[in-house]
């Protein structure tokens, strides 16, 4: 039982040591996962489009699933409470800072240092946004690697095509302000159309 403190507690440190939402914490929870073994890549990758697609906020569906499926190994009862211990573990730091930042948000807020460090995490924000945008993109695009090799055989495979015409519509309609239901619609859309063709 362990395996249910465990998802407590790396959840835990994923909401305590991330600023800026769910996408800067996609690295981290990325790295986790994988360093514990819970899911593959491939799995990480596809749920996050998944989370996305869903209501309510990125990490806490990511948590919700990550949790389900490794107390999966335990029954229902196992999967229920695996979820409930990422989903705490990941919203028990936010809660917490919020609740003393309320406090103290007053007497603080023209500090010298509050607003450096402010200023100091926007670009660290801004990093690990790029870095979940990378890794996700490396996973889609090239699933056998970064090589000439996982190149080439990316090129030769037409899911690779309907990937690449997939991201460049929904880029285009991001960019004329389309209303992002219409385009998480599309994009599913487009996606249950591809993976039933292939």
């Amino acid at each position: 039982m362990m395996v249910f403190l465990d998802l407590f507690l790396t959840f835990f440190k994923i909401g305590a040591f991330t600023f800026g939402g769910g996408y800067a914490m996609l690295p981290l929870m990325q790295e986790e996962v994988l360093a514990h073994k819970w899911m593959e890549l491939s799995s990480v990758v596809n749920f996050i489009a998944v989370s996305e697609s869903t209501p309510g906020p990125f990490a806490i569906n990511m948590a919700t699933y990550v949790g389900s499926e490794v107390g999966g190994e335990f029954g229902i009862a196992g999967s229920i409470f695996g979820s409930f211990c990422a989903t705490l573990g990941v919203v028990l730091p936010s809660f917490v800072v919020i609740l003393i930042v309320a406090k103290c948000f007053e007497r603080f807020k023209n500090s010298f240092v509050v607003k450096g460090c402010m200023t100091g995490l926007k670009p660290a924000v801004v990093g690990l946004i790029g870095s979940a945008i990378i890794s996700v993109a490396l996973t889609v695009f090239l699933p056998s690697g970064v090589s000439m090799a996982g190149l080439m055989a990316s090129i030769k495979d037409v899911a690779f095509y309907c990937y690449l015409v997939i991201f460049a519509l929904c880029t285009v309609l991001a960019f004329k302000k389309v209303h992002p239901i219409i385009i998480i619609i599309l994009a599913a859309v487009l996606g249950i159309v591809t993976g039933y063709v292939l």
